[in-house]
């Protein structure tokens, strides 16, 4: 009789494969996309001259899956290594956990409600600030930097590359 006790969940190696965030997450793009190629089975694909309704859609989920297998398979090579436990504090609670959350909710709205009155470099530069309170890591500088990159790429696909009439600044 042997007295070794069956392999638990932490001695398991597909467990212990699967506790990596990369794998999880490599895993989860790649099902995304695969329910999105499912989804558009039936959708007309046409050409890259000629595009049809389908070809966006399923040009995006071989994107997410080719992302996912990069994420998956760097999962699978980085060494695992357990994170020491830490004590908890403060900011463990229920409500520090939805900070993030909230933050970036309530960014994505004032952008929407101000996007007109306020012209496009000043919606972006609610958002962004906004949503940087979501972490303590990001400094002030670095959100003004994003805002200031993300209007001028925002500018140059939409208003240069697509003509769309979108207001850079408030009609003051």
């Amino acid at each position: 009789m042997s007295t070794e006790s069956p392999p638990t969940a932490q001695q398991h190696p597909l467990l212990r494969l699967l506790q990596r965030k990369n794998v999880l997450s490599g895993l989860m793009f790649i099902a995304i996309a695969a329910v999105g190629l499912w989804a558009s089975r039936n959708y007309p694909v046409g050409t890259a001259l000629r595009m049809s309704t389908g070809y966006v859609p399923r040009l995006l989920c071989w994107l997410l899956m080719g992302l996912g297998a990069i994420v998956l398979v760097q999962g699978l090579i980085e060494p695992h290594t357990p994170e020491p436990a830490r004590e908890r504090t403060a900011e463990d609670g229920v409500i520090a956990q939805l900070r993030p959350v909230v933050l970036v909710t309530v960014g994505l709205i004032t952008f929407a409600l101000t996007l007109e009155p306020l012209g496009l470099v000043l919606a972006i530069l609610a958002l962004v600030v906004i949503a940087s309170f979501a972490t303590r890591e990001l400094k002030f500088w670095e959100a003004l930097a994003a805002a200031a990159g993300l209007s001028v790429l925002t500018w140059a696909i939409f208003i240069l590359g697509l003509g769309l009439p979108i207001q850079m600044w408030p009609d003051w």
